[in-house]
């Protein structure tokens, strides 16, 4: 049917601040009506889902996702990872550029974008390179990328060590009103390391990053910002230092945004135990007060966006010593269940959780969607806060099962997720 109500719901809409009863009408893809309250009867020839009090909100925004397609599909393909990011809730996502070869030219941000629509799943759209093949020396074509469909622009994990060359690429990035985004990785002070500097990384005889590097290249991030005005994302901010860094950006006005991985959210260095290669990330995992500070930011509205930050990696690159482990998380079938252990352990507000999962990276990146409204597209995600989920690794739609979450107890199970007014994940019956 072309017309869809969904009636006794419980709205989440970070975007207005609305948490209550309500009911939304969908025709043609779109939201036509959005009801605050009990829904009157509908006419004949609607088709009415009772949703008996579940939580109804924005389907989720991931805008920091690794596929292997093309040049490395047995670690990820779009069709895999667009799968798993329905079963999680997650309406649309944003490839990084990091493929073979890159997404550095309106060739392939066309490639990766018909490919996703070609799925008919999720809405899937590009990051493009900042720099050509991503060698940090070479101006990609911003500009054509952008008129492609590129969303934003960055080398991801790689940090563009020449400052001129990102002077150049946020000059140029100007004239486009284009967003440009950088790890705040000192190169210096990381390479070479796999976990945070400390008592930890000593013990276990692990090659340390100090806390302190985030902030120093942070700081060369925002005086190049603030000499030309361009738009940036901080991409995974990790530690209390650079989020003070971030603050007093802010309050010099400076436009300027932030996202943190959900992993750094709820793990801590403690979490790599007896060298867990499924903990060993990048950025590392960081000490529990990083971890509080960085909740707080959510709490706060100080971070922007909240990532999966899905990296596919296979048992063969995994399954070796800790400091030879490829660095990565699955995560995008887990990210609304983690991220919902904020509120049911660490207090926070369900909308709080909510808006840089969805209102928040869709502002940023200038989307239709991340909303409840008339005329908004139909992109939403029906969930149970409280119902249990045990994370099976095994089970996930990632061709990859590198997931920190195995085996972990959580909240919050993704009970329907449509796109565009179509229902591409149904657990109803399942469960699953």
């Amino acid at each position: 049917m072309s017309v869809l109500a969904l009636v006794n719901a419980r709205l989440l809409d970070p975007a207005s601040d609305y948490d209550g009863p309500g009911a939304l009408l969908i025709e043609h893809g779109r939201i036509v009506e959005v009801i605050h309250g009990p829904a009157p009867p509908q006419p004949a020839g609607i088709e009415v889902i009772d949703v008996h009090g579940l939580c109804l909100a924005p389907g989720l925004i991931d805008i920091r996702i690794k596929t292997g397609e093309p040049g490395a599909e047995p670690k990820e393909t779009l069709k895999s990872a667009s799968l798993s990011a329905a079963a999680g809730g997650v309406t649309t996502i944003v490839i990084q550029p990091d493929t073979d070869p890159a997404v550095d030219d309106p060739a392939m941000v066309d490639f990766i974008q018909r490919r996703g629509a070609a799925l008919n799943l999720v809405n899937v759209f590009a990051a493009g390179a900042a720099t050509r093949t991503l060698d940090g020396q070479r101006m990609a074509e911003i500009g054509l990328m952008a008129e492609a469909g590129a969303l934003y622009f960055t080398d991801g994990d790689r940090v563009i060590t020449n400052s001129r060359t990102l002077q150049r690429v946020m000059g140029y990035a100007v004239a486009f009103n284009a967003l440009i985004a950088c790890r705040p990785s000192e190169p210096w002070l990381s390479e070479g390391t796999v976990a945070t500097s400390g008592e930890l990384a000593t013990r276990l005889g692990l090659s340390g990053s100090p806390a302190i590097g985030e902030r120093i290249q942070l700081e060369r991030d925002l005086a190049l910002v603030e000499q030309t005005g361009v738009r940036f994302l901080v991409d995974q901010i990790s530690t209390e230092g650079a989020l003070e860094t971030l603050a007093r950006a802010r309050a010099r006005g400076l436009e300027v945004a932030a996202s943190v991985s959900i992993n750094h959210l709820c793990f801590n260095e403690i979490d790599i135990g007896d060298y867990r290669t499924f903990y060993r990330l990048d950025p590392p995992l960081r000490a529990e007060s990083d971890r509080l500070a960085l909740i707080e930011a959510v709490r706060d509205g100080l971070i922007d966006v909240i990532t999966s930050a899905h990296a596919p990696a296979p048992a063969e690159d995994k399954r070796r010593p800790f400091a030879e482990a490829a660095p990565g998380a699955v995560g995008l079938e887990t990210l609304l269940a983690a991220a919902l252990s904020l509120h049911h352990q660490d207090g926070l507000d369900l909308l709080d959780i909510l808006r840089p999962l969805t209102h928040g990276p869709a502002t940023l990146l200038d989307l239709e969607s991340g909303v409840l409204e008339a005329d908004a597209p139909a992109d939403l995600v029906l969930f149970d806060p409280g119902a249990p989920v045990v994370v099976d690794a095994a089970t996930l739609r990632s061709k990859s099962r590198n997931s920190p979450f195995d085996g972990r107890r959580l909240q919050g199970r993704v009970l329907l997720t449509i796109v565009g007014g179509r229902i591409v994940h149904d657990a109803r019956q399942t469960g699953g």
